[in-house]
């Protein structure tokens, strides 16, 4: 399972509201490429597929599918704030590796 901290719930509902047309919620996934290998990609879903596992966070639906799921499973995904910048920040028990600019993983 893929778990979002409140403060990411927050921001992701933050930006979802600004949105228009409304998305019916947000993807995670895992995509090839990156210098490890793999990244993480969070976009906006409008038609989320048939096999994709959908979890409710506090109203706010988020889709993964199966194959990210295999790399996603017990992911924590949380928002920052540093002074080197803010973004979400994953915490990946599977990952094996991460590259110098840390966007990009191994598993």
């Amino acid at each position: 399972m893929v778990s979002l901290s409140p403060t990411a719930i927050s921001k992701v509902k933050e930006i979802l509201s600004a949105q228009e047309p409304k998305p019916a919620g947000l993807r995670i996934s895992v995509v090839g490429g990156g210098c490890s290998g793999f990244s993480y990609s969070m976009a906006f879903e409008n038609n989320p597929g048939v096999l994709d596992k959908s979890y409710d966070f506090e109203g706010l639906r988020v889709f993964v599918d199966q194959a990210s799921l295999l790399y996603l499973d017990g992911a924590q995904v949380d928002y920052v704030e540093t002074l080197e910048g803010a973004g979400f920040k994953f915490e990946n028990p599977n990952v094996k590796s991460t590259c110098g600019c840390g966007s990009s993983f191994q598993a």
